[in-house]
């Protein structure tokens, strides 16, 4: 089995996507039973190879259910968590801009009675 690649992969649907997954795995489970019972140092080689071609095709598959996932959701007005931006977990729990500034209506009646006193001495 040589090194998948994924331009390759990305091109095919879902279910090839599994299928081959499902391929590689059972290709896995017969090398690792080579292993044990003292095979050849080829197929022991492949094993590496095997596991990395599995690792892309769980990639490639995530990538394209989290952009259909995107396009379901897109303009809705909450996301699932895992579609959110990520940051950190400060910057998710701080105020918005528009609440940072906002007034209670009791501020506002007093900030229009009593405004900031203007100068005119400079020094």
């Amino acid at each position: 089995m040589t090194k998948l690649k994924a331009y390759e992969l990305r091109s095919k649907t879902s279910k090839e996507l599994l299928k081959e997954l499902d391929d590689m795995k059972a290709e896995l489970a017969t090398l690792r039973v080579a292993k044990v019972s003292g095979g050849a140092a080829s197929k022991l080689a492949k094993i590496k190879v095997v596991r990395k071609n599995i690792a892309r095709i769980l990639t490639v598959y995530s990538t394209k259910q989290k952009t259909e996932a995107r396009k379901q959701w897109k303009g809705k007005k909450y996301l699932p968590l895992d579609l959110r931006p990520k940051k950190t977990r400060k910057i998710r729990r701080a105020l918005k801009v528009e609440q940072k500034f906002m007034k209670l209506p009791k501020q506002k009646v007093k900030l229009s009675n009593f405004p900031m006193r203007r100068f005119a001495v400079s020094m």
